[in-house]
């Protein structure tokens, strides 16, 4: 907690100290190497560490701060303020009011059945002391919840302690440590590896028969935590060569795999919630084929994450057992992911589902491959869609450039990006859906929605939109739809950023780019989060020092809330890591994927992907914002190439050989506008007309 206090001061631009009393950070997760390499990796940062201090006293002033620490070793310290990190603290006072026994360093004494000194009462979690022990972590209090439940039901269990190995990210530094990682057991042997280009330091601890793992320590790359975690857990023999387990894998060969068919059921995979490997399998027969199903079912892997990979690994297996195949070809016409035909037709240039079909496929295609092409296609070159090649491949409502309603009418709503109009505008809207009687709406987005429209109205009515000065708002699209905003510092009191302004020019920079599904932006002027930004694909918040950029949220079906890329960013850096994310989303999402459940199923979860649109790990950055590039530089408003082509008109005629209007349509007023009629509010209509 003091490091993760220390990396939230030096966030801040402090100038930051770190005092520890032992003389080695996290003493008892790391050995000695693993400290000095922790200890190197943060003072490259910036943070001052300093170890072997025991604060005698804090002197409430000094010459050039606020306060002067000092040190039992006759050295000082000058600082403006002190953060503390003192650990935990069992809360014991009711059972000390009541009469239980409470152990001398504080925490209520239990036996291995979590039985207090009272056998009715039991305590478990932080608050209870066992053999002098304070637990202060989740996976024991589990565990001891378990025994409580089963010595209640009288089934057989015991509390034996339990396992301490933790994995944290320490100022951005990946730590790990497992099991015995002092070798403190007899005869106990070790394998290192030390990379101090890198900074990357890893440790094995076997026991004296090198048949099995014992502990481990990694710091600067925990990778490998899992896979060694459940070796120690489980027993689990090593392979013959243990080194190279920690070895890096290097071209033409892999690190050995543990093979989680080795794995008991009752291993614990994830230690955040106690998922089992065998509840991981219960929920994999319960139809749960997908990492983010089994996330969903069991919460394996929505804590800390770093059980994905395990959980991968267990799903893989099983599904394999079970004669189910992992399969993620497109459909039966291309053996092919979403991913891998993207790549494709970017590589060969390929423009039309024909030639796509004819390189890479077989049969007439689908309705599954087609739209999917269509998108893709268009994510790949952006052209206009109505184009008689990729007519075919477009779905009902890019057909007609709208969305088609429950009485088969259609909505018309045109940008308004950031949420801003004018006078000007809002009066032309109103004066085109009195024209055309359509009933007008505030939609979710911060745009106004225009319901009703024939199919025959629609050029007409994007006519006179685009001569008002609007353009198509992709409210039809798998397509960036709106960037919803907050009046912002422009007017707010509490403003602290322009949300406006930059909403209206992220809006304007990524309008008409097609993507796997569709995206939500947010932009908020300060913490108050008015935008609600959180709940959205991208979500920017401006702060005192620039503006936090979060990705992958949703306030939909299944709400999740956005995780944080990057902080304290200017607008020029947010957008290029804007250009990278939105590119990595178009490549590597399966189809129909909103960006919610793509991070989920995406391994390594945020981690990975801020060593990718940060820090580069694939090499791609300069791609992805060349393609970006080229995407936005081929955007045109698909009503007004329609309007201005003839030709793309006559699609919108509801009977191709007369003029009349569809007969089926019918509304009824309500609340001084109309909706459409239900069922038993409409009059028969003739279908056939017979000339007299």
């Amino acid at each position: 907690l003091g490091l993760e206090a220390a990396g939230a001061l030096k966030n801040l631009g402090v100038e930051t100290h770190v005092i520890e009393f032992a003389p080695m950070l996290m003493a008892e997760q790391l050995d000695q190497m693993g400290g000095e390499q922790l200890r190197r990796k943060i003072e490259s940062m910036g943070v001052r560490v300093h170890t072997s201090k025991n604060t005698k006293e804090i002197v409430q002033e000094g010459t050039e701060a606020r306060k002067t620490m000092r040190f039992a070793d006759g050295s000082e310290l000058e600082v403006d303020f002190i953060v503390f990190s003192t650990g935990i603290r069992p809360r014991d006072k009711l059972a000390t009011q009541c009469g239980l026994e409470v152990a001398p360093r504080g925490g209520i004494v239990i036996n291995d059945a979590c039985q207090t000194s009272d056998p009715d009462i039991y305590a478990i979690g932080e608050c209870a002391s066992w053999n002098n022990r304070v637990y202060g972590l989740v996976a024991p209090g589990y565990k001891m919840a378990q025994v409580t439940v089963d010595h209640i039901l009288q089934t057989e269990n015991a509390f034996e302690g339990a396992d301490l190995s933790a994995k944290l990210k320490l100022l951005g530094v990946d730590v790990g440590g497992i099991g015995d990682a002092h070798g403190r057991t007899p005869g106990a042997r070790s394998y290192v590896y030390l990379d101090e280009s890198k900074e990357v330091y890893k440790r094995l601890i076997v026991s004296p028969d090198n048949k099995t793992l014992l502990g481990a320590v990694l710091v600067g790359d925990t990778s490998d935590y899992g896979n060694l975690l459940q070796l120690v857990l489980n027993a689990i023999e090593l392979p013959e060569n243990p080194d190279s387990l920690i070895l890096p894998a290097h071209a033409g060969s892999g690190k050995p795999s543990i093979g989680v068919d080795k794995l008991p059921d009752s291993a614990q995979i994830c230690s955040c919630f106690d998922v089992t490997k065998g509840a991981l399998i219960a929920a994999i027969n319960k139809g749960c084929h997908t990492v983010a199903a089994l996330k969903a079912e069991t919460k394996a892997g929505t804590g800390c994450g770093g059980c994905i990979p395990l959980v991968t690994q267990v799903l893989n297996a099983e599904l394999a057992k079970q004669g189910i195949e992992v399969n993620n070809n497109l459909c039966e016409h291309f053996a092919y992911s979403r991913q891998e035909l993207f790549h494709l037709i970017r590589v060969e240039g390929i423009k039309t589902f024909e030639e796509l079909l004819a390189k890479h496929g077989k049969g007439y295609g689908c309705e599954v491959c087609k739209p999917t092409v269509g998108s893709l296609l268009a994510s790949c070159w952006n052209e206009y869609i109505l184009k008689p090649q990729h007519t075919p491949l477009q779905d009902t409502n890019d057909n007609f450039l709208a969305n088609i309603q429950k009485d088969g009418t259609y909505s018309v709503i045109p940008r308004s990006a950031g949420g801003e109009i004018t006078p000007e505008g809002l009066v032309a809207v109103g004066r085109i859906a009195r024209e055309f009687n359509l009933y007008t709406k505030i939609t979710g987005s911060q745009r106004i929605g225009l319901f009703g429209a024939q199919k025959d109205d629609l050029p007409e009515i994007w006519r006179q939109l685009i001569d008002a000065g609007f353009e198509t708002g992709h409210a039809y699209a798998k397509a960036l739809r709106m960037a919803k905003t907050c009046v912002g510092s422009t007017w707010c009191r509490y403003g602290v950023g322009d949300s406006v302004g930059f909403g209206v020019e992220l809006e304007n920079r990524y309008k008409g780019i097609r993507t796997p599904h569709k995206m939500k932006f947010g932009v908020s002027g300060c913490t108050r989060e008015c935008a609600e930004a959180q709940g959205k694909d991208v979500g920017i918040i401006a702060t005192e020092k620039g503006w936090n950029l979060y990705v992958c949220g949703n306030g939909g079906m299944k709400p999740r809330h956005a995780d944080l890329l990057a902080a304290d960013l200017d607008r020029e850096t947010l957008m290029k890591y804007l250009d990278r994310f939105m590119m990595f989303y178009i490549r590597t999402a399966d189809k129909l994927t909103r960006t919610a459940p793509w991070l989920d199923n995406l391994e390594g979860g945020i981690d990975y992907l801020k060593s990718v649109i940060i820090d580069d790990k694939l090499g791609l950055n300069e791609h992805l914002e060349e393609e970006m590039a080229r995407l936005r530089e081929a955007v045109v408003c698909e009503w007004t190439e329609t309007v201005n082509t003839p030709a793309a008109q006559v699609r919108f005629k509801h009977f191709i050989n007369s003029d009349k209007r569809d007969p089926n349509v019918q509304v009824v007023p309500e609340r001084e506008q109309h909706r459409p009629a239900a069922p038993y509010e409409r009059i028969p209509v003739t279908l056939v007309e017979e000339n007299a």
